[in-house]
């Protein structure tokens, strides 16, 4: 059976529409660092995705391959994620888009190692003839954080991370961005495609108790 992070971790990638705490685990992710606006038409955003798909399905499909990695299973690429922040912000300030530093990350196996991303980049460049060196291999350790499912628009966040705010200071623990924590989402709807008003987004911020 394929196996399949959304599924087999919940927690992580279902919670509640309403605020929550969870220790998350450190994760291996592949990422691009950039900035500027993730809706301008061919930006460096939607460039930044094209190559993180391009490594994240040259290692899915590896089995195909004379490449063996050693403990490989079968399984679902993961969602995209994103790791936001700007400026003298606490937090992102969803009115000022062109402001925004991001790291694009997609979740890959613990079973992937140094040489087997080295592999993937290669193959990736000579197949697409494009310069992969944006990508890293980097391992996330976010720890305490509160989160939340955002049920709608991209737009519309700021009501479901006020609630997670008020929940934090309700709830005794206080906010931690830094810059290494920030704030992060999930995407867990395709926005081509979806009704805005059916799309899910977790959105995960790190806590810390005072």
């Amino acid at each position: 059976m394929t196996f399949d992070f959304k599924k087999e971790y919940r927690d992580l990638y279902n919670p509640k529409a309403k605020p929550s705490v969870i220790e998350v685990p450190p994760m291996r992710f592949l990422t691009v660092e950039g900035s500027g606006d993730p809706n301008e038409e061919g930006g460096t955003y939607q460039h930044a995705l094209s190559l993180l798909y391009g490594i994240a399905y040259t290692l899915k499909m590896s089995y195909k391959t004379d490449h063996a990695i050693a403990g490989f299973y079968q399984y679902v690429v993961p969602p995209l994620e994103g790791f936001w922040w700007q400026p003298g912000v606490h937090g992102v300030d969803y009115a000022d888009k062109s402001s925004f530093n991001w790291v694009s990350a997609i979740r890959i196996p613990e079973f992937v190692s140094d040489a087997d991303f080295a592999w993937a980049v290669e193959v990736a460049t000579a197949k697409k003839k494009l310069d992969f060196s944006p990508v890293h291999l980097d391992q996330v350790d976010e720890g305490l954080c509160v989160q939340c499912m955002h049920l709608g628009p991209y737009d519309d966040e700021p009501a479901t991370v006020a609630a997670m705010h008020e929940f934090v200071e309700s709830h005794g623990y206080a906010l931690d961005f830094s810059g290494k924590r920030r704030h992060h989402e999930i995407y867990l709807s395709d926005p081509r495609k979806a009704n805005p008003a059916r799309m899910k987004t977790v959105i995960r911020h790190p806590i810390r108790k005072p």
